[in-house]
C-alpha cells in the first residue's frame, strides 16, 4: 500500500508539473495521470530531447542509490507504454 501511495503521489506530481508547462506552452506534450516523472523522462530521453538527457541521469543516480539497477526511466517507458514485462 505504501509503494501505491508514492506512486500516486509520483503521478500528481507529473500531472502538475507537465500540466503547468504543457498551460505555458513549454512542452507540446499534454500530461497523463497515469504516468510518472520517470515515465515522462524515458520518453523525452527516447526522443532525444535535451532536457531529458539532462533530467534523467539524476532521476537514474538517485534509483541506483535506492538499490535499483541503472536505467531506471527507460524501464518505466518499457514497462508503461511498450507492454513490456518491468526488469528487476
Amino acid at each position: 500500500m505504501v509503494m501505491q501511495l508514492l506512486v500516486s503521489v509520483d503521478q500528481l506530481a507529473q500531472v502538475a508539473i507537465v500540466g503547468v508547462a504543457y498551460l505555458l506552452r513549454l512542452t507540446d506534450t499534454c500530461p497523463s495521470a497515469d504516468e510518472t516523472i520517470s515515465s515522462y523522462v524515458g520518453r523525452g530521453q527516447l526522443r532525444g530531447a535535451r532536457w531529458a538527457a539532462i533530467v534523467a541521469p539524476a532521476i537514474d543516480g538517485l534509483f541506483v542509490l535506492l538499490g535499483e539497477a541503472p536505467g531506471h526511466c527507460r524501464r518505466n517507458v518499457e514497462s508503461a507504454f511498450l507492454g513490456l514485462p518491468p526488469k528487476p
